[in-house]
């Protein structure tokens, strides 16, 4: 589980988220905007979207991860999703630590350094004390994890080729890490992957450069399936026009992350003791936390509602703290639901706001065949009183962060299916929408030209 950051924010890897419409006051969707060196039509729309296939699972992979292409000629490299966190970062090829990947699928930077007067760099430093020793001094990264995983590196500057689904082509330069010196926490092997997409709400992340840029509108979604796999999106094109919940981003949360709050703890639609929640949605958690205060209660409640059921304690699968076994071995989350009562995260300041967390939404199968409970005690790992709201309950919802409106979105979802776009995009997620794969085809571009393409 990745996650928010911490070192400079709050704590930065867990190993290693009122129904109002969404409207934007800015330039209407059929407004014509001038051409710009990143487009290959004068017809892009600032409203333009970018969607892309999902691959992973809760368990027991514990990430989901998209693949992007980067640079000239593009190479493809899949990166694990955050929402905690903003910096994009891949495997560089250079005197590499902790690199998961053979040398050849390594990022090689050329001649593209950041250097530390970029006013980009000064994003990723959030310590206002930092200095830059030399105009022509790269820029340097150093980022932690939740889980004290970490990632140290360069700041570089290359190509990142989106194809939108109104038709445009962009070939935007954009900054991202390039980490030659990666450490990972806990016993597990580090995940076989070129780095992480970081999609927080920082100005170091690609969707606000892409926005900077014009290019696109300030907001980012994702619909994890619980069958694996599910779709990322840039823009406001896949919002469904009706049946989201919306509730307002914290305005004193860090500018990395994206937080709600202050919820309530229901069970079984009654109200409980645990209150004043406030939560963080966290694509790089395979897991929800809770403070020990609330994740006690939920302990409690669920042994308690058990008893007299079908279900013992299984104290010999070590695959999470808490799991049951039953008279045989379960195989799928149908086999258990009838055993346990749904959740829900009651957002009180706006009437009937609920996150609603059925038992899919906080129980995995084992490879062992028992029940586990997927919501973790976040003090007891060093997150003190954070509560984090993980993929396990992000599964099978959309959910949007609207940047502009500074709103968090959700609504249930077929997350293996496209909503609301064009009918030769229904299904299985077809090129060029899969990725942005292909976009350059086999000539060296324009925009390349420019500045020199080998």
């Amino acid at each position: 589980m990745k996650g928010i950051i911490a070192l400079h924010t709050l704590l930065p890897f867990l190993l290693f988220s009122a129904i109002l419409p969404l409207s934007f006051s800015a330039q209407p969707r059929n407004a014509k905007k001038p051409k710009t060196p990143y487009s290959d039509n004068n017809h892009h729309r600032l409203s333009s979207s970018a969607v892309f296939k999902l691959q992973g699972n809760v368990y027991p992979l514990g990430h989901y991860t998209v693949s992007l292409n980067i640079g000239y000629p593009p190479k493809l490299y899949d990166l694990d999703i955050d929402s905690g966190s903003d910096l994009t970062w891949v495997q560089c090829d250079a005197p590499c630590k902790g690199c998961t990947k053979p040398r050849d699928q390594l990022y090689k930077p050329n001649h593209n350094l950041v250097q530390c007067v970029d006013q980009l760099c000064s994003e990723v430093h959030l310590s206002m004390a930092y200095n830059c020793p030399s105009p022509d001094d790269p820029c340097d990264y150093e980022v932690e994890y939740a889980d004290h995983g970490s990632s140290l590196g360069v700041l570089v500057r290359d190509y990142i080729p989106f194809q939108f689904t109104n038709g445009s082509v962009v070939r935007p330069r954009v900054a991202f890490g390039c980490g030659y010196d990666q450490k990972y926490s806990g016993s597990n092997s580090p995940p076989a992957t070129s780095g992480v997409l970081g999609l927080g709400n920082g100005r170091a992340s690609i969707l606000s450069q892409l926005h900077s840029l014009g290019l696109i509108r300030n907001v980012v979604g994702h619909c994890l399936s619980a069958q694996g796999g599910g779709f990322l999106f840039f823009g406001d094109d896949f919002i469904p026009s009706s049946g989201i919940v919306w509730t307002s981003m914290l305005s004193s949360s860090s500018e990395k992350h994206y937080s709600s709050g202050p919820a309530e703890l229901v069970f079984n639609g009654k109200a409980t003791a645990v209150k004043g929640l406030e939560l963080i949605f966290d694509s790089g958690s395979s897991y929800t936390y809770f403070n020990s205060q609330a994740y006690q209660a939920v302990v409690d409640l669920v042994t308690k509602d058990l008893k007299g059921k079908q279900l013992k304690r299984a104290t010999d699968d070590p695959s999470l703290p808490i799991c049951w076994k039953g008279a045989k071995s379960f195989e799928s989350l149908s086999d258990v639901k009838k055993y346990f009562k749904p959740l829900a995260l009651s957002f009180k300041k706006i009437m009937n706001l609920q996150m609603h967390l059925p038992p899919e939404s906080y129980l995995i199968i084992t490879k062992h065949g028992n029940v586990c409970l997927g919501i973790l005690d976040g003090t007891e790992v060093g997150l003190e009183n954070l509560n984090i709201i993980g993929d396990i309950t992000l599964q099978d919802k959309m959910v949007i962060y609207d940047n502009e409106k500074q709103q968090i979105g959700w609504v249930s979802s077929n997350c293996d299916r496209l909503p609301n776009v064009d009918r030769d995009l229904e299904g299985d997620f077809p090129h060029p929408y899969a990725t942005n794969l292909g976009i350059f085809g086999d000539r060296c571009p324009a925009s390349y030209e420019e500045t020199g393409c080998e």
